[in-house]
């Protein structure tokens, strides 16, 4: 039995960054005996199976996911994996080419934690613009600069981002266990050209739940490609707004007693400081956040 499933999630995919994730894995230290591949192809218009050759490793396969949604696809993918570790990689992600053997050996010395990331280095289409590198987070970009982990809900300093996410199979089978009882987070996650995110979060929640604990690590260390297309205030401020949007949806569907603030965090510090009146991008990012906190608003208020 493979020790890792690699677990690909890809909607029609760009076929030269599906071809650098898949030479990444090709380059794996980690022998492919020890791991499985799976590429999940979440109801791509032309199948992935008749374009993508996997026959370069001994335990690849194929597996369509009809059901649209980055959930339904790595729910189908767990459902399906053997290993008892999870790494899932976005059709975005280069893994460096120590990353399966750096996460195999921290799930041997870290037993306590059920979920961990790393370092997330941006690959960009164009030159990055000075209004967009504080922001760069959002883009799934982060540098980890040393080693942390925690056991607590509320520190985000171990929360790992959905590229590279590693989770042990228990956590993860549990994560799709929770799900069965509140099906409204299958709709967390990208949904074709919708920018709704928060599944990561919710999974890496699920080892909190089970008793294990969240981590980042420096040495562990994955590529986001990112087009010029994701690099524009509109597609930030949309991303933003989605982003808000899922927090607060997977707070009330964890919590069934929160209560969403009034307005987003960003709105409330400029309100607090009295300096509302900035050019953008920092107004324009601040009413995206509060769009995304009033429709999660409406809707919870709807579902009560």
């Amino acid at each position: 039995m493979p020790e890792i499933s690699v677990i690909i999630c890809a909607h029609n995919p760009r076929a030269d960054y599906l071809r650098r994730v898949l030479d990444a894995l090709k380059a794996q230290t980690l022998p492919k005996a020890q791991w499985e591949l799976l590429l999940v192809d979440n109801a791509s218009n032309e199948p992935l199976a008749s374009t993508c050759n996997l026959d370069w490793h001994p335990m690849a396969r194929h597996i369509r996911e009809d059901e649209l949604g980055l959930t339904p696809a790595r729910l189908r993918g767990i459902r399906e994996s053997t290993g008892e570790l999870l790494v899932f990689v976005d059709d975005d992600n280069v893994l460096r080419c120590d990353f399966l053997a750096i996460t195999l050996q921290i799930a041997r010395d870290f037993p306590f934690l059920g979920a961990w990331g790393g370092n997330v280095e941006g690959d960009f289409e164009q030159q990055v613009p000075e209004w967009l590198k504080p922001h760069l987070h959002a883009l799934a970009v982060r540098e980890v600069d040393r080693d942390y982990w925690s056991n607590y809900y509320a520190d985000n300093r171990s929360m790992p981002f959905g590229a590279g996410l590693c989770a042990r199979k228990l956590v993860a089978t549990a994560y799709a266990r929770a799900l069965a009882n509140r099906p409204a987070s299958r709709n967390l996650g990208r949904k074709g050209a919708s920018l709704v995110s928060g599944e990561d979060i919710d999974l890496a929640l699920t080892a909190y739940d089970a008793g294990f604990g969240t981590g980042l690590f420096r040495k562990l260390r994955t590529t986001h490609i990112i087009p010029k297309g994701r690099m524009t205030l509109d597609y930030l401020c949309r991303l933003l707004e989605g982003i808000e949007y899922s927090t607060h949806l997977l707070r009330k569907q964890r919590n069934s007693s929160y209560v969403p603030p009034r307005d987003s965090t960003l709105i409330s510090w400029l309100k607090a400081y009295q300096i509302w009146r900035l050019p953008d991008p920092i107004k324009s990012i601040a009413r995206a956040q509060n769009r995304g906190l009033a429709k999660a608003k409406s809707e919870i208020t709807a579902g009560s």
